[in-house]
């Protein structure tokens, strides 16, 4: 997966909408698709960039599937900034 992926996700404001979402908890897709006003084929493309990155993860429940948020990636990246800063004050 790498750093390159993980950035490159990141770097659109969508995707960074959804995680903004994700941060209060898991959702359907279908919420995820209500909430903007693109289409359901570009929600899934910005979702599955975001899932080849790691930062989330999806679980089929039936017909529907929820998207969550794998905060573990993220705290892995704000370690990798925090110590390319430099900043030793904690």
């Amino acid at each position: 997966m790498g750093l390159q992926n993980t950035l490159k996700a990141l770097s659109d404001p969508i995707r960074r909408e959804i995680l903004n979402m994700l941060k209060n908890g898991r959702m359907a897709a279908g919420e995820i698709t209500d909430r903007f006003d693109i289409t359901g084929a570009a929600i899934s493309r910005h979702l599955s960039v975001l899932k080849e990155a790691d930062l989330i993860r999806d679980k089929r429940e039936g017909k529907f599937i929820f998207y969550e948020l794998n905060a573990s990636v993220l705290e892995e990246i704000m370690l990798w900034i925090h110590d390319l800063k430099g900043d030793n004050h904690d």
